[in-house]
């Protein structure tokens, strides 16, 4: 059985070893609620790509940037220190937009089913896709 490529694995590694460090050892105020949603580390194991998201707004999406880039040292450091690898991948922050967008089209979902709602069309729910003779789903 694989256990997966290597890139694959170090970046579970340095995702776990991260999400920890930020809740427990950075104590930067500026950084917030951040939410790491990937870490993909290139093939030579050279740059480590970490997503994250934010909760609040722009303002706040802004000075989770800039602490978590002031943080960078600190955490390759401890990142070294913990994981064995010859040599710390450079560490790059990227704010996760697809995470924007599924909120975004979420958003704009629910705001369609209100409108169906409000002007009274049936608008099915999700128990009303099986068959209730069968069990399956109808097409």
């Amino acid at each position: 059985m694989s256990q997966g490529s290597r890139p694959d694995r170090v970046a579970d590694q340095i995702r776990g070893e991260l999400a920890m460090l930020l809740a427990r050892d950075v104590h930067d105020p500026g950084i917030g609620f951040v939410t790491l949603t990937r870490v993909q580390v290139s093939p030579d194991l050279q740059l480590a790509r970490i997503y994250y998201t934010v909760l609040g707004d722009e303002k706040s999406r802004a000075n989770s940037a800039k602490a978590l880039d002031r943080a960078v040292p600190f955490l390759k450091r401890q990142i070294g220190s913990r994981l064995r690898l010859k040599r710390v991948p450079e560490l790059k922050f990227h704010y996760d937009e697809a995470v924007a967008g599924q909120d975004r089209i979420d958003q704009l979902l629910n705001e369609i089913h209100a409108a169906d709602r409000e002007r009274g069309e049936d608008v099915p729910a999700k128990s009303d896709t099986t068959n209730e003779d069968d069990g399956r789903e109808r097409s």
